[in-house]
């Protein structure tokens, strides 16, 4: 399959994908509302519920402005690389949980996006009203896989 023709095909089946999915798949992150398919020896990541992906796109966008200079990010291109978007998934949430729980760390794996979310915009209202100074200190922080030499 071609991968233009595969990129048809998931959009066409992934109506409602997830924000997350980057994270989810790397396994480090779960959610409530994610659910798995796999399409072409591939797995996709399909959210369950409108209300939950638009929550996970709002703070997605927030943390991504809030985030420009921690992650070099110069043009307004919409498309992040692999590792910039997965340190924005993976650092955003372990950031946002620590700003939830500050009495703990954040754990390897962040339970459920969904969930904790909710408890985001229950805690502070909006979104918006989040203490991002906070949250990318953990985007900062955050680090993928480390290369293996090639020998």
């Amino acid at each position: 399959m071609d991968q233009d023709a595969y990129h048809r095909t998931y959009d066409e089946i992934n109506d409602r994908f997830c924000f997350y999915e980057k994270a989810i798949l790397a396994d480090r992150c779960r959610c409530s509302k994610a659910s798995r398919f796999y399409l072409a020896e591939r797995i996709g990541v399909h959210c369950q519920l409108d209300e939950g992906q638009q929550r996970c796109s709002a703070f997605l966008r927030l943390l991504r402005d809030h985030a420009r200079f921690t992650l070099k990010l110069t043009g307004g291109s919409d498309a992040l690389p692999h590792a910039k978007a997965l340190r924005l998934q993976v650092g955003g949430l372990s950031g946002l949980y620590h700003a939830l729980h500050p009495e703990q760390p954040p754990p390897e794996r962040i339970d459920d996006v969904f969930s904790l979310l909710r408890q985001a915009e229950a805690d502070s209202g909006k979104l918006e009203r989040l203490p991002f100074q906070e949250i990318i200190k953990q985007v900062a922080a955050f680090k993928g896989r480390t290369r293996r030499s090639r020998r």
